[in-house]
């Protein structure tokens, strides 16, 4: 049934772009915004596995340092993140899939009795959560795939207490991204198509989306212009030279387009990868897009 679910999936998710991304308007990303559920979730449960074997048990980018691995830069991401008291984290990825794989690994560490993953549209947490209830809620990579910045944003506003705070790393379009240049605007469009994404939005939009909806917004920085030796895409670059272990060596290949291709997952969910990495390399490289663009925030306490 999962395998059946997933070739679905692989089959339905081309659809919701036009053949040619260089054709796409703007009916074709209203179309996406619209069905965003099914357009994150198709995603999700599609390509799951293949993220799984080719970046890890983390879906996410960090800041990676000379002379430590992979995992390791992975691991010191999440403990910082971890500092966060009684966070509420929402990822719309979390398709039936995605929590599955979830519950399996909490269950192999024997923490089943102690966290609940709970399945949802983080653009509705008050269907699932106590409004005013949380002390602060971060999301990592996560906010990208929901239709528009203040739905979710407004969500978790909700939910926090009064003097709340809420961290975001958002996946943006940098002020570099020109919407009037043709070639920026087609590897924006291929940024959506290999990230499951219905539309990439501009960093300007962010500080004024978390200000509508109540938020103070306390820190804005894209950390990706910090001046780091090695570069968050460096995995999906293949450039070996910068790998720190042998492990990091496998992990590099895994991501090229012939250890992507030679996967079990099938061509239909190596193209969609393939256009992933290489507009993820080519919006990093120019400076077009970012990964972590975090945002503090502060939900005031006369809320």
């Amino acid at each position: 049934m999962a395998d059946r679910r997933k070739r679905d999936c692989l089959v339905n998710y081309p659809t919701h772009w036009n053949k040619d991304l260089t054709k796409e308007d703007a009916s074709n990303t209203e179309a996406r915004v619209g069905d965003y559920q099914e357009v994150v979730k198709g995603f999700s449960d599609a390509v799951t596995q293949l993220y799984e074997y080719s970046w890890g048990e983390s879906f996410h980018f960090c800041r990676f340092y000379k002379g430590e691995a992979f995992a390791a830069t992975q691991a010191r991401h999440e403990q910082y993140l971890a500092s966060t008291s009684d966070a509420v984290s929402q990822d719309l990825r979390a398709g039936s899939r995605f929590a599955d794989r979830g519950r399996e690994y909490i269950e192999a560490a024997g923490l089943d009795d102690c966290i609940t993953f709970v399945q949802g549209d983080f653009t509705k947490l008050t269907e699932n959560f106590p409004e005013n209830e949380y002390d602060a809620a971060y999301a990592i990579d996560a906010t990208v795939h929901a239709p528009t910045w203040e739905s979710v944003y407004g969500a978790i506003h909700n939910v926090l207490k009064p003097g709340g705070k809420f961290g975001v790393y958002e996946w943006c379009m940098t002020d570099r991204w020109d919407a009037p240049n043709p070639e920026h605007v087609k590897l924006q469009h291929e940024l959506e198509y290999g990230n499951g994404i219905p539309e990439m939005l501009p960093m300007k939009t962010v500080r004024p989306a978390l200000e509508a909806v109540g938020f103070e917004v306390e820190h804005a920085e894209d950390l990706a212009e910090r001046n780091d030796k090695i570069r968050w895409f460096y995995p999906l670059e293949g450039n070996l030279s910068e790998a720190q272990t042998m492990g990091d060596y496998v992990r590099v290949w895994r991501l090229s387009w012939l250890g992507i291709w030679l996967t079990h997952t099938g061509v239909q969910a190596a193209k969609v990868l393939h256009v992933a990495s290489t507009s993820l390399v080519a919006t990093g490289k120019a400076k077009l897009f970012t990964p972590m663009y975090l945002v503090v925030s502060k939900k005031p306490a006369s809320s």
